[in-house]
């Protein structure tokens, strides 16, 4: 018996991405981990996604035309003034609905929706697909980082107005659910991030870098992110100059030269990915993170999950990852003489930041990243279904996403 296409390979979601590789963040990892665990259970995708400067298509750094067999469509876009790697989207929702129909994709997943996907959301909607939004980004607070701090009431306006079109939105945080309760959001659920477990492992620990970056046997303070004013890694020149510890920041951004000089006694990397990456986190001793808008903060589980207990800012996704005297320490936003007492406490406490590591370890078993991305394929489920049980053919979709499962 022939078997129907859309049934052999399941339903077709087409992910709008406000931000994809090259440039890599939280939302480009989140939305790579999406369509590998789309692949596996056998369904299809397509990524439409800002294009990339013409300096990064002749440099070899171009938007990949596809990821995991998915196909890759760029739309046209502009830099970002104060942070050329980001790249806005320019696209109209009239040339989004076109692609969407051209793709016949049958949900729409809006990854940290902005300029890019508020289109994609009026072209779905005038298409009729169901929509789920991944909000990822607290993009109003940034305003006042990147000196544009008139514009935050109207950035909540338009995360409001984004939020409250999408069928369901996904927040990644009890604080973020809070946060998108207050401005009147009422198609919420919870969703958190999964963690590689197998990439992030104590048994990275390298010696010999450990060696090399603190040779009098200095304790690590770490930090891996980008290194950009919302990050606020300023704020770690109240411990860069630690005795008896050195501070290692990983990343690259628009700050790097500034903070470089900030901080001469701070050893730092560059970016770093992969087992690289994951070498240098099992590494330290206490891993830090100042940024006080942050709606997950997925290194901190990557910590973790590498036994180095946590400081963090006591707001935003951190309150809900780290046990206060527990798995690490929490400190007030802005409470720099806090901070360094947090990560003095641990650092000449060994057996405190032991008892602390061997807890963080153990907080973020089973947040495998198969466990989340099924979770995902429910919430996608449960808006097929309700829209199937409005207008009847998408709940077929929702049946292929059970088909999909494996």
């Amino acid at each position: 018996m022939a078997i129907c296409r859309a049934e052999a390979v399941g339903v077709k979601v087409a992910i709008i991405a406000e931000s994809f590789l090259p440039h890599v963040n939280g939302v480009t990892n989140s939305i790579l981990r999406t369509l590998e665990h789309l692949a596996l259970r056998g369904h299809e995708a397509v990524v439409i996604a800002p294009a990339g400067s013409l300096a990064n298509e002749f440099s070899g750094k171009a938007v990949p035309k596809r990821y995991r067999g998915f196909r890759v469509i760029t739309v046209p876009s502009i830099p970002l003034p104060t942070y050329p790697d980001v790249r806005l989207s320019t696209a109209s929702w009239h040339r989004l609905r076109r692609i969407l129909r051209r793709e016949q994709v049958e949900l729409v997943h809006l990854a940290s929706p902005f300029l890019l996907g508020w289109s994609a959301l009026r072209a779905a909607g005038e298409l009729g697909l169901p929509t789920v939004a991944i909000y990822q980004t607290e993009v109003p607070t940034y305003a006042a980082r990147y000196k544009f701090p008139w514009l935050a009431d109207r950035l909540w306006e338009h995360v409001r107005a984004v939020h409250s079109a999408a069928d369901l939105t996904l927040a990644p945080s009890s604080f973020s659910m809070a946060q998108l309760d207050s401005l009147g959001i009422r198609n919420l659920e919870l969703f958190r991030r999964g963690v590689d477990t197998a990439l992030f492992s104590p048994g990275r620990r390298n010696e010999a870098f450990r060696k090399t970056v603190a040779p009098s046997g200095e304790r690590l303070i770490g930090y891996v992110g980008r290194l950009s004013a919302d990050k606020q890694v300023e704020d770690l020149r109240a411990l860069s100059e630690l005795p008896g510890a050195r501070l290692v920041v990983v990343g690259s951004g628009p700050q790097s030269l500034e903070l470089r000089a900030l901080m001469p006694k701070a050893h730092f990397t560059g970016f770093l990915s992969g087992i690289q990456l994951a070498e240098i986190m099992a590494s330290l001793d206490v891993f830090v993170h100042p940024g006080e808008s942050e709606t997950f903060c997925q290194t901190i589980q990557e910590a973790m999950a590498s036994r180095v207990p946590v400081v963090a800012v006591g707001r935003g996704g951190p309150l809900d990852l780290v046990d206060s005297s527990r798995t690490g320490w929490l400190y007030e936003p802005g409470q720099l003489d806090e901070l360094a007492y947090r990560v003095s406490d641990l650092v000449f406490d060994d057996g405190k930041r032991e008892a602390f590591a061997a807890a963080a370890l153990g907080s973020v078993q089973g947040r495998s990243w198969q466990k989340i991305g099924d979770e995902l394929l429910e919430h996608y489920k449960s808006v097929l279904r309700r829209q199937g049980s409005a207008t009847g053919p998408a709940l077929v979709g929702s049946r292929r996403l059970d088909k999909g499962r494996g």
